[in-house]
């Protein structure tokens, strides 16, 4: 049984066979449509919503079109398994146990089921701005070694990562080459004189742009999550910051805390 929610002020203006569908994601995001059920029949989503027929069928359609949900025309429509991903952010400053081995963040992320691919897109010296450049503590406007990775599962896009590090720790390293880096960047960063300390997350929710919606593929108006990190080495110093952009309906974060 849930408590009634309090009368809203104002209307939702979206059609109602968004509004549907987001009731329902909601379900299944949160656990209480599980994987492997089927959803409710078409005649209780009609009563439940006071909608016709072909609005059902629109708002169930959204769902198979963002892979939240399976099934054919006439037969019963079914949670998608294994669709949500948990991220753990503690695991970011891991290292590959083996060179070539996958980075244990990502082989957490497919939980050893599925198949994960990074993509070196670009390398180079850019210009940074904004939040980048304060995190970072350089002045607006200098440069700084950028690396553009797509990371795909299963052979679908599932997260863009771009890094940037200070030119003094990236020049002349093979963070500033087109190649990945064997062991990952923080066995790098080791190597290079700043082992990373500790990382800072901030993460928002917002409209994908332009070139976020066509790299990540989305099938519709959905939020990415944006985390901003931060990691710092020796004596506090930020060594790289890290933007990764994530499909919102396709991930959550898991933070743990201490009392200490």
């Amino acid at each position: 049984m849930t408590l009634p929610m309090p009368e809203a002020e104002g209307i939702d203006p979206r059609p109602l066979h968004a509004r549907i569908a987001a009731d329902l994601r909601d379900e299944i995001m949160s656990g209480d449509l599980a994987a492997g059920a089927k959803l409710p029949s078409t005649a209780r989503l009609k009563t439940r919503f006071d909608a016709s027929n072909a609005t059902i069928q629109k708002a169930v359609q959204l769902l198979k079109d963002e892979g939240l949900a399976i099934g054919r025309a006439g037969a019963a429509v079914t949670v998608r398994d294994n669709r949500q991903r948990t991220v753990r952010p503690a695991r970011s400053l891991d290292s590959a146990t083996t060179a070539g081995a996958p980075f244990p963040w990502l082989l957490e992320v497919t939980e050893g089921r599925s198949a994960a691919r990074s993509s070196l897109l670009a390398v180079g010296e850019v210009q940074v701005t904004g939040d980048v450049a304060q995190a970072l503590g350089l002045p607006q406007g200098d440069s700084a070694v950028c690396r553009r990775q797509l990371i795909s599962i299963d052979g679908e896009p599932a997260e863009l990562v771009t890094s940037y590090y200070p030119l003094d720790i990236a020049s002349g390293t093979a963070l500033a080459e087109e190649q990945r880096i064997k062991g990952g960047t923080p066995s790098l960063l080791t190597a290079l004189g700043v082992p990373p300390r500790r990382s800072v997350d901030r993460v928002s929710a917002r409209v994908a742009t332009q070139e976020q919606y066509t790299a990540l593929r989305l099938p519709g108006e959905l939020p990415v999550l944006r985390t901003l990190r931060t990691v710092y080495g020796p004596d506090d110093r930020p060594v790289e910051v890290t933007v990764m952009i994530k499909a919102g309906h396709l991930y959550e974060l898991e933070y743990e805390f201490s009392a200490e």
